[in-house]
């Protein structure tokens, strides 16, 4: 088949619950969104489901772009593999002490996460580098013999390699790398210096071992993916989303799987910043409410905000990954009372199989969709996804314990469970934004997921945010941002100096060498010069400090480019946290981010609508004052660019539900997108 009769590019992003699908028929087919339930038993067949789904051949498929969340929860469930670490003599309980640091100051019941890997498999090699890379101690390759022979002995599955300082030196990790080939060819190695080249060791090797601990899991779900595909006679690009906003090659991820850690929530995030862009909105607040959990995330001056390190389940990560505040409040989060008699809503989901009461699949438990659905936002005249009905009956059985149980009615009880999420949702947005300084008010809120647009104007209203935005197949819009992903690298390097005492000579050479990794990369992935991009960064703090900002640097490091570094650090460190400082200017670590361009497809503006939108229905509402009210319905699908819907109403579509209230107004927008102005309280009573 020829290359221009590739005319398809699918992405598919499974969640907990739901598998998310779109297809974007280059030669004029338009886009079309799905969702099927996700299959938890066999989650690569669901994805291979996605492909007929779809209604699309694999052969003419060019892109194919997927998004798991099989690594997270591999690490959230203690599934991965059993780990061993190889570490420098005499360091053998850095990855068990960790950092003295408390996060949960005031818990006097805190108890520090349990460590993927027992004392019993951290073995010690004799070697030791400096920060300078220079050979303190010699390699003893006798010694990594044993060791290597040990871990094969005890049946492990995975090892993590981190050797002190090896960011700067990494000689002696490939050799006990060659070692474990020659001994033990059969074991999944991970070396620390090949995920980041950066200082401080027990996050190097924190890294090293979430890696090796999910990656023999994740080798065997891409080898089965790649398998089925083969067969399939699928022969295009098969990339992943990352943790950072771009996207890998499968091959990529297979080597180094922690950078799939946020791979699912990261499409959504990527496809608001392109959103940002086209639809000339530079800074959005975004929710993404599935079926299991809710993730929300900001765009500044549309780009999607990175952090060199995060932490996961109490164990820090050193690569980059996006600003992704994740909370236990989506479709399927439980209802259930607390021992002091309060309501609760989630963490705990009802997930996929059996899912909510009223999916008629069996499960009994109370959910946030049961009580969507008494509520009046959802509907049993409306099929979820194009098939699944909801019962309100089952709903209804679901609730009543609860409600018996606080002395209320079920839709006292299914508007508090409505109450509660939104509340939860707030507190996670305001966690993203006041934390670095921003007032939600200055953004537009951008909401997507299955259940994003029930709560968006809910949410915008306590957070006096003035205007929300739902794009296009909400329901599948991570799959969506999936499809606008650049192939991503990232390098780094740790060179801690004062930036006044700096050589910019040496800069260029630091930035040299990882250009010079950054284009092989790109080539051996088929990406040209004209499809290449290096974007060169420097990570400064003040003296004294802990904690970094990283700001762009030029294509020239020359005296008059440390000046404007320094100057723009000082802005930053300013917008970031309040204050700048007249204090010396320490450089920690030189980075450098490279894309491979991947053409992203041109969306075409929707009709104009012609004439008066008339609703095809009306569905009465509970509300807050105790009674119910009528909301006018929609089909979504029905809808024309300019159309204008005043609140109260439900707008239901293939993917998803949005619910505007009294005030509210919602204009479609040129590409789909529901452009709704939030009114204020005064504006409704006057």
């Amino acid at each position: 088949m020829t290359e221009s009769s590739k005319s398809v590019r699918l992405a598919v992003d499974v969640g907990g619950t739901f598998t998310d699908i779109v297809a974007l028929d280059l030669n004029g087919g338009g886009l079309r969104f799905d969702k099927v339930p996700t299959t938890p038993a066999m989650p690569s067949q669901g994805v291979l489901d996605s492909f007929e789904r779809a209604q699309v051949d694999a052969d003419r498929v060019s892109y194919f772009v997927h998004g798991t969340t099989l690594g997270l929860n591999a690490l959230l469930t203690r599934s991965g593999a059993n780990t061993a670490i190889v570490t420098t003599e005499g360091f053998r309980d850095v990855y068990l002490l960790g950092r003295t640091d408390r996060v949960p100051m005031y818990d006097f019941k805190y108890k520090k996460p349990e460590s993927l890997v027992p004392r019993h498999q951290i073995f010690e090699v004799p070697e030791r580098m400096n920060y300078q890379g220079e050979v303190l101690r010699p390699f003893d390759v006798d010694s990594a013999r044993k060791v290597a022979r040990q871990i094969q002995d005890l049946g492990l599955e995975a090892v993590a390699v981190c050797f002190l300082h090896s960011y700067a030196n990494p000689e002696h990790e490939l050799l006990m790398k060659d070692m474990f080939q020659e001994v033990a060819p059969g074991l999944e190695v991970t070396i620390s210096h090949e995920l980041t080249r950066e200082y401080r060791e027990y996050e190097r090797l924190s890294t090293a071992v979430l890696d090796g601990y999910i990656k023999p899991v994740v080798r065997k779900y891409i080898g089965l993916l790649e398998d089925a595909l083969d067969e399939g006679r699928f022969d295009g690009h098969f990339l992943m989303t990352r943790s950072g906003g771009g996207a890998m090659t499968a091959g990529s991820a297979k080597e180094s799987p922690v950078n799939l850690i946020l791979s699912g929530p990261a499409g959504g995030v990527i496809g608001a910043a392109w959103f940002a862009a086209v639809a000339n909105e530079p800074n959005l607040i975004t929710i993404d409410m599935g079926g299991t959990s809710l993730d929300a995330s900001l765009i500044i001056d549309e780009s999607a905000v990175l952090l060199h390190e995060a932490v996961f389940e109490g164990l820090p990560i050193t690569i980059p990954s996006l600003y992704i505040n994740t909370i236990g409040a989506g479709g399927g989060s439980k209802v259930w009372i607390d021992d002091g008699g309060h309501l609760q809503v989630g963490p705990q989901s009802a997930g996929a199989d059996p899912g909510p009461a009223a999916y008629g699949r069996g499960g009994t438990d109370a959910t946030f969709t049961d009580a969507a659905l008494k509520v009046g936002y959802l509907g049993s005249d409306h099929a979820l996804a194009g098939t699944l009905r909801l019962d309100e009956g089952l709903a209804e059985q679901a609730l009543e314990p609860s409600a018996s149980a606080l002395g209320l009615s079920v839709d006292q009880v299914a508007l508090g469970v409505i109450q509660i999420a939104v509340t939860k949702i707030v507190g996670a947005v305001r966690g993203i934004t006041v934390e670095l300084g921003h007032n939600p008010r200055d953004f537009t809120l951008l909401a997507f997921g299955g259940g994003g647009g029930l709560v968006a104007v809910d949410v915008a209203k306590e957070l006096s945010i003035p205007r929300v935005v739902i794009p296009p197949g909400p329901g599948a819009f991570s799959a969506f941002g999936m499809l606008m992903a650049n192939v991503q690298h990232d390098f780094s390097r740790t060179r801690v100096t004062l930036l006044e005492e700096a050589d910019p000579g040496n800069f260029e050479q630091q930035f040299s060498d990882m250009m010079s990794e950054a284009q092989v990369a790109l080539s051996g992935e088929g990406f040209g010069p004209d499809r290449r991009q290096l974007l060169r960064f420097m990570d400064l703090r003040y003296l004294g400090q802990e904690h970094s900002v990283s700001i762009p640097v030029g294509s020239k490091i020359d005296e008059a480019e440390i000046d404007r570094i320094q100057e723009a650090f000082a802005l930053a460190h300013e917008r970031q946290y309040g204050h700048a400082m007249t204090d010396p200017v320490e450089v920690v670590t030189l980075r450098l981010q490279a894309l491979g361009v991947v053409e992203r497809p041109v969306l075409r503006e929707i009709e104009p609508n012609r004439g008066a939108v008339k609703p095809f229905g009306e569905r009465q509402v509970y509300r807050a004052s105790g009674s119910r009210v009528p909301y006018s319905l929609y089909e979504r699908e029905e809808l024309r660019q300019g159309a204008r819907i005043e609140g109260p109403a439900v707008i239901s579509e293939h993917t998803a539900t949005t619910v505007i209230h009294e005030g509210d107004v919602a204009v479609v927008g040129p590409y789909g997108e529901l452009q709704i102005t939030v009114a204020r309280e005064e504006e409704i009573h006057g």
